[in-house]
Protein backbone atom coordinates (compact mmCIF):
# COMPACT_ATOMS: atom_id res chain seq x y z
CA UNK A 1 0.00 0.00 0.00
CA UNK A 2 1.50 3.31 -1.02
CA UNK A 3 1.81 5.92 1.71
CA UNK A 4 -0.15 9.17 1.67
CA UNK A 5 1.49 10.67 4.76
CA UNK A 6 2.89 13.70 2.89
CA UNK A 7 -0.50 14.50 1.39
CA UNK A 8 -2.17 14.33 4.80
CA UNK A 9 0.43 16.58 6.43
CA UNK A 10 0.32 19.10 3.58
CA UNK A 11 -3.46 19.42 3.34
CA UNK A 12 -4.69 18.30 6.74
CA UNK A 13 -7.32 16.26 4.88
CA UNK A 14 -7.44 12.49 5.37
CA UNK A 15 -7.62 10.50 2.15
CA UNK A 16 -10.71 8.62 1.12
CA UNK A 17 -10.45 4.94 1.92
CA UNK A 18 -10.48 2.24 -0.75
CA UNK A 19 -11.59 -1.38 -0.59
CA UNK A 20 -7.92 -2.37 -0.44
CA UNK A 21 -7.01 0.02 2.39
CA UNK A 22 -10.13 -0.91 4.39
CA UNK A 23 -9.28 -4.59 4.05
CA UNK A 24 -5.76 -3.96 5.37
CA UNK A 25 -7.12 -1.83 8.22
CA UNK A 26 -9.62 -4.51 9.21
CA UNK A 27 -6.90 -7.17 9.19
CA UNK A 28 -4.84 -5.00 11.56
CA UNK A 29 -7.82 -4.26 13.81
CA UNK A 30 -8.65 -7.97 14.09
CA UNK A 31 -5.15 -9.02 15.13
CA UNK A 32 -5.07 -6.21 17.70
CA UNK A 33 -8.35 -7.48 19.14
CA UNK A 34 -7.04 -11.05 19.16
CA UNK A 35 -4.01 -9.78 21.08
CA UNK A 36 -6.42 -8.11 23.58
CA UNK A 37 -4.50 -4.82 23.29
CA UNK A 38 -6.15 -1.41 23.32
CA UNK A 39 -5.44 1.01 20.51
CA UNK A 40 -4.03 3.44 23.06
CA UNK A 41 -1.50 0.97 24.46
CA UNK A 42 -0.38 -0.10 20.98
CA UNK A 43 0.05 3.49 19.79
CA UNK A 44 2.02 4.38 22.92
CA UNK A 45 4.29 1.33 22.58
CA UNK A 46 5.10 2.27 18.98
CA UNK A 47 5.46 5.99 19.62
CA UNK A 48 2.54 6.70 17.28
CA UNK A 49 -0.36 9.05 17.79
CA UNK A 50 -3.68 7.39 18.52
CA UNK A 51 -5.06 9.11 15.41
CA UNK A 52 -2.43 7.48 13.21
CA UNK A 53 -3.37 3.99 14.37
CA UNK A 54 -7.08 4.73 14.19
CA UNK A 55 -6.85 6.02 10.61
CA UNK A 56 -4.72 3.06 9.61
CA UNK A 57 -7.34 0.64 10.98
CA UNK A 58 -10.15 2.43 9.13
CA UNK A 59 -8.20 2.61 5.89
CA UNK A 60 -8.07 6.41 5.73
CA UNK A 61 -4.30 6.72 5.82
CA UNK A 62 -1.34 4.81 4.52
CA UNK A 63 2.03 3.90 5.93
CA UNK A 64 5.09 1.92 4.89
CA UNK A 65 5.32 -1.88 4.85
CA UNK A 66 8.13 -1.51 7.38
CA UNK A 67 5.81 0.21 9.86
CA UNK A 68 3.14 -2.41 9.17
CA UNK A 69 5.70 -5.09 9.98
CA UNK A 70 6.61 -3.31 13.21
CA UNK A 71 2.95 -3.09 14.19
CA UNK A 72 2.08 -6.73 13.54
CA UNK A 73 5.27 -7.79 15.31
CA UNK A 74 4.19 -5.82 18.37
CA UNK A 75 0.78 -7.51 18.19
CA UNK A 76 2.33 -10.98 18.10
CA UNK A 77 0.63 -12.14 14.90
CA UNK A 78 1.44 -15.68 13.77
CA UNK A 79 3.52 -16.24 10.64
CA UNK A 80 0.65 -16.98 8.19
CA UNK A 81 -1.12 -13.80 9.35
CA UNK A 82 2.10 -11.76 9.15
CA UNK A 83 2.81 -13.03 5.65
CA UNK A 84 -0.74 -12.33 4.44
CA UNK A 85 -0.79 -8.79 5.82
CA UNK A 86 2.67 -7.93 4.51
CA UNK A 87 1.63 -9.06 1.03
CA UNK A 88 -1.47 -6.85 1.20
CA UNK A 89 0.50 -3.86 2.50
CA UNK A 90 3.08 -4.20 -0.28
CA UNK A 91 0.52 -4.30 -3.12
CA UNK A 92 -0.12 -1.29 -5.30
CA UNK A 93 -3.68 -0.07 -4.77
CA UNK A 94 -4.86 -0.19 -8.38
CA UNK A 95 -8.59 -0.55 -7.78
CA UNK A 96 -8.57 -4.30 -8.37
CA UNK A 97 -7.17 -7.11 -6.22
CA UNK A 98 -7.38 -10.88 -6.01
CA UNK A 99 -7.72 -12.93 -2.82
CA UNK A 100 -7.17 -16.72 -2.77
CA UNK A 101 -9.84 -18.30 -0.59
CA UNK A 102 -8.75 -21.92 -0.09
CA UNK A 103 -12.22 -23.12 -0.98
CA UNK A 104 -14.11 -21.00 1.58
CA UNK A 105 -14.66 -17.54 0.06
CA UNK A 106 -17.36 -16.66 2.61
CA UNK A 107 -14.79 -15.84 5.31
CA UNK A 108 -12.56 -13.50 3.28
CA UNK A 109 -11.99 -10.29 5.23
CA UNK A 110 -12.57 -8.14 2.15
CA UNK A 111 -15.95 -9.82 1.61
CA UNK A 112 -17.31 -9.93 5.16
CA UNK A 113 -16.15 -6.40 5.99
CA UNK A 114 -17.82 -4.82 2.98
CA UNK A 115 -20.91 -6.99 2.94
CA UNK A 116 -21.71 -5.98 6.52
CA UNK A 117 -21.24 -2.28 5.68
CA UNK A 118 -23.17 -2.28 2.40
CA UNK A 119 -26.34 -0.28 1.86
CA UNK A 120 -27.30 -2.35 -1.19
CA UNK A 121 -26.21 -5.78 -2.43
CA UNK A 122 -27.01 -7.12 -5.88
CA UNK A 123 -25.84 -10.63 -6.77
CA UNK A 124 -26.34 -13.02 -9.67
CA UNK A 125 -25.75 -16.73 -10.15
CA UNK A 126 -26.47 -18.49 -13.46
CA UNK A 127 -26.42 -22.12 -12.30
CA UNK A 128 -26.88 -21.99 -8.52
CA UNK A 129 -28.97 -20.32 -5.86
CA UNK A 130 -27.05 -17.18 -4.77
CA UNK A 131 -24.83 -17.72 -1.74
CA UNK A 132 -26.80 -15.36 0.51
CA UNK A 133 -29.90 -17.50 0.01
CA UNK A 134 -28.45 -21.00 0.29
CA UNK A 135 -29.48 -23.50 2.95
CA UNK A 136 -26.74 -25.51 4.61
CA UNK A 137 -27.77 -28.78 2.94
CA UNK A 138 -27.91 -27.15 -0.49
CA UNK A 139 -24.52 -25.51 -0.01
CA UNK A 140 -23.05 -28.84 1.08
CA UNK A 141 -24.59 -30.68 -1.87
CA UNK A 142 -23.27 -27.98 -4.20
CA UNK A 143 -19.72 -27.86 -2.81
CA UNK A 144 -19.13 -31.10 -0.89
CA UNK A 145 -17.60 -29.02 1.89
CA UNK A 146 -19.42 -28.96 5.24
CA UNK A 147 -17.22 -26.19 6.66
CA UNK A 148 -18.01 -23.98 3.69
CA UNK A 149 -21.72 -24.77 4.02
CA UNK A 150 -21.72 -23.76 7.70
CA UNK A 151 -19.74 -20.58 6.95
CA UNK A 152 -22.24 -19.67 4.23
CA UNK A 153 -25.19 -19.99 6.60
CA UNK A 154 -23.42 -17.87 9.23
CA UNK A 155 -22.73 -15.23 6.58
CA UNK A 156 -26.37 -15.27 5.48
CA UNK A 157 -27.67 -14.96 9.04
CA UNK A 158 -25.33 -12.09 9.91
CA UNK A 159 -26.66 -10.21 6.92
CA UNK A 160 -30.30 -11.02 7.76
CA UNK A 161 -29.96 -9.85 11.36
CA UNK A 162 -28.35 -6.51 10.62
CA UNK A 163 -30.37 -3.78 12.31
CA UNK A 164 -30.36 -1.77 9.10
CA UNK A 165 -30.00 -4.56 6.58
CA UNK A 166 -28.75 -3.91 3.07
CA UNK A 167 -31.41 -3.74 0.38
CA UNK A 168 -30.56 -6.98 -1.39
CA UNK A 169 -31.58 -8.24 -4.83
CA UNK A 170 -30.64 -11.84 -5.61
CA UNK A 171 -30.88 -12.83 -9.26
CA UNK A 172 -30.80 -16.49 -10.22
CA UNK A 173 -31.46 -18.15 -13.54
CA UNK A 174 -34.36 -20.57 -13.72
CA UNK A 175 -31.82 -23.16 -14.84
CA UNK A 176 -30.57 -23.24 -11.23
CA UNK A 177 -34.10 -24.08 -10.04
CA UNK A 178 -34.28 -26.94 -12.54
CA UNK A 179 -30.92 -28.48 -11.58
CA UNK A 180 -31.53 -31.13 -8.91
CA UNK A 181 -28.67 -30.36 -6.55
CA UNK A 182 -28.54 -32.94 -3.74
CA UNK A 183 -31.83 -34.61 -4.57
CA UNK A 184 -35.51 -33.61 -4.40
CA UNK A 185 -35.60 -33.14 -0.60
CA UNK A 186 -32.65 -30.75 -0.63
CA UNK A 187 -34.14 -28.81 -3.54
CA UNK A 188 -37.58 -28.71 -1.93
CA UNK A 189 -36.18 -27.28 1.31
CA UNK A 190 -33.94 -24.84 -0.56
CA UNK A 191 -36.75 -23.48 -2.70
CA UNK A 192 -39.15 -23.30 0.23
CA UNK A 193 -36.51 -21.26 2.02
CA UNK A 194 -36.13 -19.02 -1.03
CA UNK A 195 -39.91 -18.63 -1.14
CA UNK A 196 -39.90 -17.50 2.49
CA UNK A 197 -37.13 -15.01 1.72
CA UNK A 198 -39.45 -13.34 -0.78
CA UNK A 199 -41.34 -12.05 2.27
CA UNK A 200 -38.31 -10.88 4.25
CA UNK A 201 -37.68 -7.15 4.52
CA UNK A 202 -34.84 -5.76 2.39
CA UNK A 203 -34.47 -8.97 0.32
CA UNK A 204 -35.85 -9.51 -3.19
CA UNK A 205 -35.16 -12.81 -4.98
CA UNK A 206 -35.74 -12.50 -8.75
CA UNK A 207 -35.68 -15.21 -11.39
CA UNK A 208 -34.32 -14.95 -14.93
CA UNK A 209 -36.78 -17.15 -16.86
CA UNK A 210 -35.72 -19.85 -19.30
CA UNK A 211 -37.47 -17.80 -21.99
CA UNK A 212 -35.16 -14.80 -21.49
CA UNK A 213 -33.22 -13.77 -24.57
CA UNK A 214 -29.53 -14.79 -24.48
CA UNK A 215 -27.29 -11.97 -23.31
CA UNK A 216 -23.67 -11.64 -22.23
CA UNK A 217 -24.87 -10.54 -18.79
CA UNK A 218 -26.18 -14.08 -18.17
CA UNK A 219 -22.85 -15.84 -18.61
CA UNK A 220 -21.07 -15.38 -15.29
CA UNK A 221 -21.78 -14.75 -11.62
CA UNK A 222 -21.22 -11.32 -10.14
CA UNK A 223 -22.00 -9.13 -7.14
CA UNK A 224 -22.16 -5.37 -6.67
CA UNK A 225 -22.21 -3.56 -3.31
CA UNK A 226 -22.92 0.12 -2.68
CA UNK A 227 -22.25 2.15 0.47
CA UNK A 228 -23.01 5.46 2.10
CA UNK A 229 -21.13 8.35 0.48
CA UNK A 230 -18.28 8.93 -0.07
CA UNK A 231 -17.37 5.22 -0.17
CA UNK A 232 -17.22 3.94 -3.75
CA UNK A 233 -19.16 0.87 -4.91
CA UNK A 234 -17.39 -2.50 -4.81
CA UNK A 235 -17.85 -5.34 -7.29
CA UNK A 236 -16.54 -8.86 -7.06
CA UNK A 237 -16.51 -12.19 -8.88
CA UNK A 238 -15.79 -15.53 -7.26
CA UNK A 239 -13.74 -18.18 -9.07
CA UNK A 240 -12.91 -21.70 -7.92
CA UNK A 241 -9.66 -20.61 -6.28
CA UNK A 242 -9.94 -16.88 -5.62
CA UNK A 243 -12.25 -13.88 -5.47
CA UNK A 244 -11.48 -10.78 -7.52
CA UNK A 245 -12.55 -7.40 -6.11
CA UNK A 246 -12.91 -4.13 -8.04
CA UNK A 247 -13.62 -0.58 -6.93
CA UNK A 248 -12.03 1.15 -9.91
CA UNK A 249 -14.80 3.21 -11.57
CA UNK A 250 -14.37 1.67 -15.03
CA UNK A 251 -14.63 -1.88 -13.67
CA UNK A 252 -17.58 -1.01 -11.45
CA UNK A 253 -19.36 0.55 -14.43
CA UNK A 254 -19.26 -2.81 -16.23
CA UNK A 255 -20.91 -4.51 -13.26
CA UNK A 256 -23.52 -1.76 -13.02
CA UNK A 257 -24.38 -2.27 -16.69
CA UNK A 258 -24.62 -6.03 -16.11
CA UNK A 259 -27.06 -5.56 -13.24
CA UNK A 260 -29.22 -3.22 -15.33
CA UNK A 261 -29.45 -5.90 -18.03
CA UNK A 262 -30.37 -8.53 -15.46
CA UNK A 263 -33.09 -6.29 -14.03
CA UNK A 264 -34.57 -5.93 -17.52
CA UNK A 265 -34.49 -9.69 -18.15
CA UNK A 266 -35.77 -10.85 -14.75
CA UNK A 267 -39.34 -11.57 -13.76
CA UNK A 268 -40.98 -9.23 -11.28
CA UNK A 269 -40.65 -10.05 -7.58
CA UNK A 270 -44.23 -11.41 -7.50
CA UNK A 271 -43.82 -13.57 -10.60
CA UNK A 272 -40.44 -14.79 -9.33
CA UNK A 273 -42.11 -15.89 -6.09
CA UNK A 274 -44.67 -17.88 -8.08
CA UNK A 275 -42.01 -19.62 -10.19
CA UNK A 276 -39.94 -20.52 -7.12
CA UNK A 277 -43.04 -21.82 -5.29
CA UNK A 278 -44.04 -23.90 -8.31
CA UNK A 279 -40.63 -25.57 -8.43
CA UNK A 280 -40.70 -26.14 -4.66
CA UNK A 281 -44.04 -27.91 -5.07
CA UNK A 282 -42.65 -30.01 -7.92
CA UNK A 283 -39.71 -31.18 -5.78
CA UNK A 284 -42.05 -31.84 -2.86
CA UNK A 285 -44.07 -34.23 -5.00
CA UNK A 286 -40.88 -35.99 -6.14
CA UNK A 287 -39.67 -36.40 -2.56
CA UNK A 288 -42.77 -38.27 -1.37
Amino acid sequence: MQTDEKTEKDTGTPRLSTAHSRELGEELRRIRHRAAMSSGSVAEALGWSLGKLSKLETGTRGTSPWEIGTLIGKLGADKPTRDRILIISSELDTGSFLRPHNGIPDTLVALTLHEQAARTITAYEPLAIPALAQTEDYAYALTGDRDLAKARVIRREIQRRRAAGADTVLYTHEAALRMMTGGPEVMRDQLLHLTLMCGWPHITPRVIPMTAQPHAALQSSAALLTFAAPTKPLAYTETDAATVFHDHPSAVARYQAKMRHLAALALSAAKSHDVIARWADSYDRKSR
